[in-house]
């Protein structure tokens, strides 16, 4: 069966899971992770993707993350290729370091975030390279680590994520510890990395349940959420495509809208496409969004493309419109 195609828009919520060619080891020793870590720090800074869960393990390693404003391949190119390159150096070895296609599962933030960050920070535990808590709470390979305050990555978003468990620090830190531990007996969750049904419905006992019923769900390998969620993130994909190989049309009266507007607002077009904030920029450019999207259709990637600005953003701008 041929391989289906990534769904890479920028500001998705992905679960990669990386692995070692053969399942070989990508990393041999403390100078290997330490490169490794800096390395995927480093290329998610430069392409504003967002890192907020991650174990590094000798074979593989997890990231759960949202792609920045270019998409989830450029930072994964970056990375891998970069450190395949250092790695293959330092051990005077040659060939591919990576299986050739790492596996990236968009999801749904609302039902997973949470399941995510803990399968992935337990992923020491459950391989037995630290035995307690206690150990995990200061295991430098992986993200729990930080989200715990004892080691500092500014390029970890701790923040969101205990954002999830509370609304002061130190209550969240004590719920998400309380959250991770109660996950210690669970093992391994397959439902989470694999089987493309299983995954989208949320473990065998649904998919049982809509087999004895003969009900159909849709349902897509490459997605972990619900048969709706799965449903609305292949038809937006579907709509990038159209727009990508017949938006030409759409793309000049897009950059044609942005011109009108900035030369009545009396604004630098150049400035807004460069992500500037000052004095009413910011503002003009939510309005811009919203009209683009709303009146245009263009997806929400091509008009941060244009405004020079993440999808988030613009997702964000486009609410705080709506809602007022």
């Amino acid at each position: 069966m041929p391989r289906q195609a990534r769904l890479d828009a920028p500001g998705t919520l992905h679960h990669v899971i990386v692995r070692g060619i053969e399942k070989g080891r990508i990393v041999d020793d403390r100078r290997d992770r330490g490169n490794f870590v800096s390395r995927m720090g480093q290329v998610a800074s430069d392409t504003e993707t967002v890192i907020y869960a991650w174990a590094l393990m000798t074979n593989h390693a997890h990231i759960l993350l949202r792609s920045g404003a270019h998409g989830l391949s450029r930072f994964m190119r970056r990375f891998l290729t970069g450190y395949a390159i250092t790695y293959n150096s330092r051990h005077k070895r040659h060939g591919h370091l990576f299986q050739n296609r790492y596996k990236s599962i968009v999801c749904d933030e609302d039902a997973y975030f949470r399941e995510l960050v803990r399968y992935i920070h337990l992923n020491p535990t459950r391989a037995k390279v630290v035995k307690t808590m206690s150990e995990l709470d200061r295991y430098r390979w992986c993200g729990h680590s930080v989200v715990m305050g004892r080691i500092k990555h500014e390029w970890q978003d701790r923040d969101y994520v205990l954002s999830w468990f509370g609304n002061k620090e130190g209550e969240a830190r004590r719920a998400y510890l309380q959250y991770v531990e109660e996950g210690v007996g669970q093992g391994r969750r397959p439902e989470l990395v694999g089987a493309g049904l299983v995954r989208s419905l949320g473990g065998w006992s649904q998919v049982l349940s809509m087999r004895r019923h003969n009900e159909r769900v849709v349902t897509d390998e490459r997605i972990l959420g619900s048969g709706d969620f799965v449903d609305r993130i292949i038809r937006e994909a579907d709509h990038r495509v159209k727009y990508q190989f017949g938006g030409n049309k759409i793309r000049e009266k897009a950059a044609e809208f942005i011109e009108q507007v900035c030369k009545r607002e009396n604004i630098n077009a150049k400035e807004l496409r460069m992500g500037a904030k000052r004095g009413r920029i910011g503002r003009v450019r939510s309005q811009i969004a919203c009209r683009l999207v709303e009146d245009y259709g263009i997806p929400l990637a091509e008009v941060a493309r244009q405004l020079g600005v993440t999808t988030s953003a613009i997702s964000k701008a486009i609410n705080r419109i709506t809602k007022t």
